[in-house]
């Protein structure tokens, strides 16, 4: 007798609430990821929820026609599923609709997966100034971190 397969479970991406601000903060927190900003830019982010909790998130630093892509998180029992996929394509929807033109984010351990979705690894010198005077610029996230552009034309 075989084992019926387990029950998909569905995952829902929207934009991110106020309630929604503690779990994300506590995602990036147990990833080792800074959360310096977060608060302030919030309303530019974008949840990955199941089962009413929250797995995931990623948000924006809107800065004119530039914006960095920041907070990128999933929770580890949601990895690998398409999580952050489906996070990425709602961020950039959002900015699209927010007049973006380029994306810079910055990767201490994923540059492999951003170069996948069309990033290319720059300086920071290179980065938009608007983008370079933002918290995960100066100094939240490590010098080591490479920073990588995607440009949305």
């Amino acid at each position: 007798m075989t084992t019926p397969p387990a029950p998909l479970v569905a995952t829902v991406v929207r934009r991110a609430r106020a309630s929604d601000l503690a779990p994300v903060l506590s995602l990036l927190r147990d990833a080792g990821l800074s959360i310096a900003g977060v608060e302030e830019h919030f309303a530019s982010f974008v949840v990955a929820e199941r089962e009413g909790r929250v797995v995931g998130a990623m948000g924006l630093e809107l800065r004119g026609t530039e914006a960095l892509l920041r907070s990128a998180v999933v929770a580890p029992e949601a990895r690998g599923g398409g999580v952050a996929a489906a996070l990425f394509a709602a961020t950039t929807e959002l900015a699209r609709a927010a007049g973006v033109r380029t994306l810079v984010l910055l990767t201490t351990a994923a540059e492999d997966y951003w170069a996948r979705h069309g990033f290319r690894r720059i300086t920071r010198d290179e980065a938009p100034v608007s983008v370079r005077v933002s918290a995960e610029f100066a100094g939240a996230c490590p010098a080591s971190a490479a920073c990588m552009l995607l440009s949305l034309r």
